[in-house]
């Protein structure tokens, strides 16, 4: 199941070592060139804690670390940087769209998600990222099971060391309506939206079933802006997934949830909504 969650290969042993291989490589170069973390990531600018995850192989590199990385690195050590990420992006297939999308939520300025299959992977409470997975086909080893929940729980904290980050997750109310896991995956659930909606830099907002008018029928979709103020656009499913750069092919989707933003319940009223919901468990 890939949605949100990184792929199916996200506990790939070939992937992680891949990943390793190339935040080695980037370290060793970084060394070579005298530089810190903290002054490599003010030269190619990105922040000293994604430059990090990556040297740690926890994070997918972007595809313009390379170019960024030139006037920092010099010439010979960029091409041997090109290298290791041509070697890892063929090792990564299609799970390695997602690294790169973890990597672009880091550097997020605005990340807006609807969401109408499962609830959004940031919200997810352990117990339910559990039930996702004990119900995933085919299924998974436990040890599979426990490096995805491990690593969806770490990107979660994403809400709290973003502060500056605005965050909109819209679900649809069918969602909650399903008790997904049962009674008290859904308690646990509901207390968590509750709990993230009331930090000052995240919206859960709640599309009613009822609802006529409805501008979600293309599907999931995840938006993110980045420092540079570009819109770039993520959807997934059925184990494939594609990071969409070209602001023309981004520019629907903007549409899109900007018309779905307008159509869902207010942050008030989605807020009333859970803890109707709440209550009734």
């Amino acid at each position: 199941m890939a949605v949100d969650n990184g792929g199916g290969n996200n506990g790939d042993p070939e992937l992680s070592d891949s990943l390793k291989t190339f935040g080695a490589v980037l370290k060793a170069l970084r060394d070579e060139a005298g530089l810190t973390q903290e002054a490599f990531a003010r030269k190619v600018r990105y922040s000293t804690h994604y430059i990090a995850k990556i040297e740690q192989g926890k994070r997918f590199p972007p595809a313009d670390l390379p170019q960024r990385a030139e006037d920092a690195l010099g010439g010979a050590a960029t091409k041997v940087l090109v290298a290791a990420a041509r070697s890892l992006t063929r090792k990564a297939g299609l799970a390695s769209r997602f690294h790169q999308w973890a990597g672009i939520e880091e550097e997020a300025v605005s990340l807006y998600t609807y969401e109408c299959r499962v609830i959004p992977g940031l919200l997810q409470p352990e117990s339910y990222i559990r039930a996702i997975f004990h119900r995933h086909l085919p299924p998974m080893g436990e040890d599979h099971i426990e490096r995805q929940v491990t690593s969806r729980l770490a990107r979660q904290s994403l809400l709290v060391d973003r502060p500056n980050t605005s965050f909109c997750f819209m679900i649809e109310e069918a969602l909650l309506a399903r008790r997904f896991g049962g009674t008290d995956v859904m308690r646990e659930l509901l207390d968590r939206l509750l709990s993230d909606n009331r930090r000052r830099n995240v919206e859960v907002l709640v599309m009613p079933i009822l609802q006529e008018d409805h501008a979600g029928f293309e599907g999931s979709m995840y938006l993110a802006e980045n420092a540079s103020n570009q819109w770039l656009g993520y959807i997934e499913g059925h184990d494939n997934s594609t990071v969409i750069t070209d602001p023309q092919a981004v520019s629907p989707m903007l549409q899109r949830y900007g018309k779905l933003r307008s159509q869902a319940l207010s942050r008030q009223d989605s807020t009333s909504l859970l803890e109707q919901m709440r209550g009734a468990l």
